[in-house]
């Protein structure tokens, strides 16, 4: 996509002419193509692409903001001075000349749209008949492949002009079983931020047995005990915890309006000295990766929390703006149509020197988490519950037998400050968060953790899961 800069300087300056502190401009370019496979037949296959632009300017503290999918000069200006107009307005505020800067590029080795539809269609129907062919309980088979490809423009009133290209690819199988009583999902996403290469190593195959077998696995299970126990969340499970418990805590328009229970807590103790969280956008291949955010401003590794203590809040241009503070690199959002806000990338809490399986053998009984399901949390207390997606009984310092239908539930902090042992590996998991209206890709991380002691909810005898 190409812009004149000077088009660029202009339209910014229409922004501020009555005043701002802030105004930028968005263009974006995507196309998209989706392959999707339910019963026993490919059900959908689409492709799309669209074109646009969102417009913004922050004038005592108040974002205005429109989109348009008109990109001619004159439409762009417009849309400017209706911007700029109000009862709010003051002087008109100089911009600098945007000076270019191009980012290195996350590689993208093999361009989506080069590579045959056939292709990806024997990818969807091999991983669906293998879902549907795992075992007679499985009643609902789906298969879902997408890939993306955006090229964004951003210029602001900071002097910054920067482009960049993002391609995005995941695939993902869900099946529900049932033995006529239960029901039971077992889901399981793959993909990235690349090409094509994302999904060279890639089985179908694999993934719809590891989805099946967790449906399967979660219908034979017993119900979850209920009680007060200690928990071993396995690398495997994925980082629902540090997102959602920590994260989102740490963005700083809650926290910066009070609306987290991390407020105004820089340099003091949020976790145990054992845990660090980092947010990093620049490992090659993760799903929650870019080269620089939505605002123009490069992604950066920042350390959140080290060694228990909180180092730093995510921010964006405006919340950078309001507290003095350089920008981190996290304003993000869902396309064209949308402002930009604070958001994590990847988020981890990185590994620790435990022995993994020595964690498992110090517990004589608890819950063994493999997988976590979603989640929310009430970001102003910390307070938060979780559904476990694949879990086992310990006993004796083994991994026992499956259960189904638990929950976790707990305070951010406090469970953080719990924590006693942090292993040395480390799994990914990936995800699209919502927030304010707004889906970004994420990625998140976490060791083997033991927690001594967590509510876990269970479910009565005969209910059911579903």
């Amino acid at each position: 996509m190409t812009m004149d800069p000077a088009l660029l300087w202009e339209i910014l300056k229409i922004l501020l002419s009555s005043g701002g502190e802030l105004a930028d401009i968005y263009f974006e370019d995507t196309t998209s193509r989706v392959l999707e496979a339910e019963g026993r037949e490919m059900e959908r296959v689409s492709s799309g692409r669209e074109r646009g632009a969102g417009l913004r300017v922050v004038r005592n503290g108040v974002t205005r903001f429109a989109a348009t999918v008109d990109l001619s000069p004159e439409a762009l200006r417009e849309l400017a001075r209706y911007l700029a107009s109000g009862p709010d307005g003051g002087e008109a505020v100089s911009v600098p000349d945007p000076s270019r800067r191009t980012p290195g590029r996350l590689a993208m080795l093999e361009d989506p749209s080069s590579l045959p539809l056939e292709a990806k269609g024997r990818m969807v129907l091999t991983a669906l008949h293998t879902a549907r062919d795992f075992d007679r309980r499985i009643v609902q088979a789906k298969s879902i492949y997408r890939e993306s490809v955006s090229r964004v423009v951003v210029a602001n009133s900071l002097g910054v002009l920067a482009e960049d290209t993002r391609s995005h690819g995941i695939f993902m199988v869900q099946v529900v079983a049932s033995d006529g009583q239960h029901l039971q999902v077992g889901y399981e996403p793959r993909g990235g931020i690349g090409g094509f290469e994302v999904f060279r190593e890639l089985d179908p195959e694999e993934i719809s047995l590891v989805a099946a077998g967790r449906a399967i696995s979660s219908l034979e299970a017993s119900e979850a005990p209920s009680g007060r126990m200690m928990v071993v969340l396995s690398s495997e499970a994925g980082g629902t915890m540090v997102h959602e418990a920590v994260g989102h805590g740490l963005e700083a328009d809650l926290s910066g309006q009070g609306l987290s229970v991390y407020s105004d807590m820089l340099g003091q103790q949020v976790a145990c000295p054992l845990i660090t969280v980092v947010d990093d956008p620049t490992i090659p291949g993760r799903r929650g990766s870019y080269n620089i955010d939505d605002e123009g401003v490069p992604g950066g590794r920042k350390v959140l929390v080290e060694d228990g203590v909180l180092k730093a809040y995510m921010n964006d241009l405006s919340t950078a703006l309001r507290d003095g503070v350089p920008p981190t690199g996290n304003g993000r959002r869902e396309s064209y149509r949308h402002w930009p806000i604070p958001r994590m990338s990847n988020t981890i809490i990185l590994p620790g020197k435990d022995d993994p399986e020595a964690i498992v053998r110090s517990v004589d009984r608890g819950l063994f988490v493999k997988k976590m399901g979603g989640g929310q949390v009430n970001t102003v207390t910390g307070d938060f519950v979780f559904e476990v997606s694949e879990g086992y009984l310990i006993e004796n310092g083994m991994v026992a037998d499956p259960v189904r239908g638990a929950t976790l539930a707990g305070n951010g902090p406090e469970v953080l400050k719990s924590v006693d042992m942090v292993g040395s590996d480390l799994g990914y998991g990936l995800g699209t968060c919502g927030k304010e209206g707004q889906g970004v890709p994420v990625g998140d991380a976490q060791p083997t953790l033991r927690i001594p002691d967590i509510v876990v909810g269970g479910r009565d005898s005969g209910g059911s899961a579903d």
